[in-house]
């Protein structure tokens, strides 16, 4: 990764962060929750994947229809955020391998 991808890299997420901004603020608080709920459990790629974007993009079209966040969503945010990573491996998933690894060649 050069200097150059760094900077592009912040350029994308400051970007990214402006929109969240114009966001109402409901749906801002919702976001952070779901990242930080993201950051902990969250997919391996979510750095580069297209997750974090989408999100954004579809509060962006409830904000524009007029709906409300939880409308969107539902009242179990968490829940939400297990659906759309449902698919995707995690660090839980990562942490959980390496434990088993670990445990298993301890025994042999």
């Amino acid at each position: 990764m050069g200097i150059q991808d760094i900077i592009q890299g912040k350029k994308q997420w400051r970007a990214h962060t402006a929109r969240v901004k114009a966001l109402p603020p409901d749906y801002q608080i919702v976001y952070r929750e779901m990242r930080k709920y993201f950051f902990k459990v969250g997919p391996v790629d979510l750095a580069d994947g297209p997750l974090l974007p989408g999100i954004v993009e579809f509060f962006e079209e409830g904000v524009a229809s007029g709906r409300g966040v939880l409308e969107l969503i539902g009242n179990d945010v968490a829940a939400f955020c297990d659906d759309l990573i449902k698919d995707s491996p995690t660090y839980a998933d990562a942490y959980q391998g390496s434990i088993s690894g670990e445990a298993g060649t301890a025994q042999k």
